[in-house]
């Protein structure tokens, strides 16, 4: 296993890093590298700039047009893009359902629906988790009965992140009860401005809109939005999922926020505490062993391995870490992470420093918000529980 890359893949970085430094908007980058709040403009408008080089579908291969790259180029092109501070691609229609289409999806289907996710022109939403199914994705409630060429469909969706923009909605949905949970779940496509649809905000502890509650009250679905078998939808999830946690690994985003870790402690005066460089020091440690790691798994699938058995090793790490460096962060800035005025927030005001740097109101706020990586896309716990039985027997 030869984790060095080679003179062509350092050529290609360097071709992303001067795409990427000439294109991206220079509010957005300051945005991401101060952790502050994104607009569905920005998020929308790089998507857009993305698809238009074509880019925005980089982990596609060339016959769904895709730039076809190799899994390291796709890794340098994610690396080299967080670095730049740009935003991470929101993964729902390029780096989740995208996958499935392809695999699973009718030739009709995949004309009809990658061309706009290839684009950044249509929002797509997940709908998995509902109340009391989170988990336990098996044990999902939300009904969809088949009547002729349409399915009918009620229930609900909770924790739907950005779905207040979503313009479609891929969903897991019950279509019979006979035999194990898993056997009687279908994967449907849902147009969110169908009538029936309901989407009521969730709001978190900082003020923010970042999840919902999605209502279905008899929504009519073409049967021809069902992604490939009846019943057979729980296959097809856990192709989605193996994308999804490797995704929320996001060591590349570790990277820079371990940066940003650097210059909050620099600029609290706690960089001079040899105890808390030591706890620095074992989080750069853990950021390079996960990117070892997802070196390794990179380097397994040039040779042909399947890769996607340690997708819950990656998660359980990944997550792990985002919230370690927002712990941190906290700690630099003591009492100064605390405030939190919303409309201070929304105006520009974030007690800014000279020189343009940003203060630390939003800590508190990134804090909180990463509590969540170790449960959503399958909770740290029941991870563990799938990595042993792959590693144990």
């Amino acid at each position: 296993m030869d984790l060095a890359f080679t003179p062509e893949e350092q050529a290609f970085r360097e071709e992303i890093r001067t795409w990427v430094n000439a294109n991206l908007p220079t509010d957005i980058a300051h945005k991401v590298h101060n952790a502050l709040e994104l607009t569905r403009d920005d998020m929308q408008r790089w998507a857009k700039i993305l698809g238009k080089r074509g880019w925005l579908g980089f982990g596609w291969p060339k016959e769904f047009g895709g730039p076809g790259w190799t899994a390291v180029q796709k890794h340098l092109f994610e690396e080299e893009c967080a670095l730049a501070g740009a935003p991470r691609i929101i993964p729902f229609g390029p780096v989740m359902v995208a996958p499935v289409i392809m695999a699973f999806g009718t030739p009709e289907q995949q004309q009809r629906f990658l061309p706009g996710i290839a684009s950044g022109e249509v929002w797509w939403s997940q709908g998995y988790s509902e109340p009391g199914s989170g988990s336990d994705l098996a044990s999902v409630k939300t009904r969809a009965e088949r009547q002729g060429n349409q399915f009918i469909v009620n229930g609900q969706k909770t924790w739907t992140t950005l779905g207040q923009y979503g313009e479609w909605i891929f969903c897991l949905v019950r279509t019979s009860t006979e035999g194990k949970p898993q056997t009687g779940i279908s994967f449907l496509l849902i147009d969110m401005k169908s009538p029936g649809v309901t989407v009521r905000p969730i709001i978190m502890l900082d003020g923010g809109h970042e999840v919902n509650e999605v209502f279905f009250d008899n929504v009519e679905v073409p049967a021809e939005n069902l992604i490939g078998e009846e019943n057979k939808g729980w296959t097809y999830a856990k192709h989605l999922l193996s994308h999804e946690r490797t995704n929320i690994a996001d060591v590349n985003r570790s990277k820079r926020e371990l940066e940003r870790l650097k210059r909050i402690a620099k600029r609290e005066g706690v960089w001079d505490d040899a105890r808390f460089r030591d706890e620095i020091a074992k989080l750069e440690v853990d950021v390079v062993a996960l990117e070892m790691l997802v070196l390794r798994v990179l380097s397994a699938e040039k040779s042909g391995k399947n890769s996607l058995d340690i997708a819950g090793l990656l998660k359980i790490r990944g997550s792990e870490i985002q919230q370690r460096y927002s712990e941190l962060m906290m700690l630099a800035a003591g009492p100064f992470a605390l405030p939190l005025v919303r409309e201070a927030m929304e105006a520009g005001w974030q007690g800014d420093f000279p020189g343009g740097e940003v203060g630390n109101a939003p800590l508190a706020s990134h804090y909180f918000n990463l509590r969540k990586t170790t449960i959503y896309g399958g909770s740290n716990e029941v991870q563990r529980n799938i990595v042993s039985q792959v590693v144990l027997g």
